[in-house]
């Protein structure tokens, strides 16, 4: 049975605990609305912008397309881009997305296929090199960067048209979590290179039958399009991560503060047990010391 010393260490200990999570979940809950507002703010062009692409990827035929619409003819190399945190203590969500990344990966491999990991974030790295460090291609390192802007998204899809452009692969896909609300975060998985062909309900109607005539020609505007489509998905992808990343953060906090006072409170119980049981054996002593006399 551990000593009344060593109780009341432990209580001031969980004590001290229960600042740091409850102060982190304050500083969660102060971030959500930020990052929240950014990812659904970004939501609403990511649409238009593919409903856009839409409309004028159906006017292409299939030789004229571009090579980011139209793909290298292979299937072969795949690329998964998987989107992590660079901080913890956001409860299960870097597992989350490193079981999806992984999921797709034994997918692919059952297939017949290569797969290489292009991993963003730190969180992920660990356990993705325990399973597959030499599928690792490379890490994008967003640790240093306060806050994410067009400019790291930019710079990542740079990277993957280079490598796509330099026949390093045929298909990348898109492993990020979605930020759905602070107690849910979902990971998917979509495919980001070659651009898959957007429905053509996606795609704006023009009212009356109007005939759409563009300037330059479909081919040439699809040619900016795409990688323009492919940094907004990039940068949508980390907009979500920031949100979900808050979100998970300070519900993980806010659990861990509700537990840290249940272990106080049965700590404390604990304490006043023992110290009473003390008293009571010391009295008893001095009674029956007494009592010899």
């Amino acid at each position: 049975m551990a000593s009344l010393k060593e109780l009341k260490g432990r209580i001031n200990s969980v004590k001290s605990t229960q600042k740091i999570t409850k102060a982190k979940q304050m500083v969660a809950a102060a971030k959500l609305r930020r990052a929240q507002a950014a990812a659904e703010a970004a939501r609403p062009y990511a649409e238009r912008l593919s409903g856009v692409m839409a409309s004028i990827a159906s006017k292409v035929s299939g030789d004229g397309a571009p090579k980011l619409l139209a793909g290298t003819g292979s299937d072969q190399r795949h690329l998964l881009v998987v989107v992590n945190t660079d901080k913890g203590l956001c409860g299960g969500l870097n597992a989350n997305i490193v079981k999806e990344a992984k999921k797709q990966a034994r997918k692919l491999l059952g297939e017949g296929k290569d797969v290489q990991f292009y991993l963003v974030g730190k969180k992920g790295r660990a356990p993705i090199k325990r399973d597959y460090e030499k599928r690792i291609e490379k890490w994008f390192d967003t640790s240093e960067v306060r806050n994410i802007g067009f400019e790291e998204a930019e710079a990542i899809a740079d990277d993957l048209l280079t490598r796509f452009e330099n026949g390093e692969f045929d298909v990348a896909h898109l492993v990020y979590p979605i930020f759905q609300s602070a107690l849910a975060q979902d990971p998917v998985t979509q495919q980001l290179i070659p651009v898959p062909a957007p429905e053509a309900d996606a795609a704006p109607k023009a009212s009356d039958g109007a005939v759409v005539e563009y300037e330059p020609d479909e081919e040439a505007i699809l040619e900016e399009l795409l990688p323009r489509y492919i940094k907004t998905q990039i940068f949508g992808s980390l907009l979500e991560r920031e949100a979900s990343e808050q979100g998970a953060s300070m519900t993980a906090m806010d659990n861990a503060t509700r537990n840290a006072g249940e272990l106080i409170d049965k700590l404390t119980i604990q304490y006043n047990r023992s110290r009473q049981a003390a008293i009571t054996t010391e009295l008893i002593e001095i009674i029956a010391g007494a009592e010899a006399l």
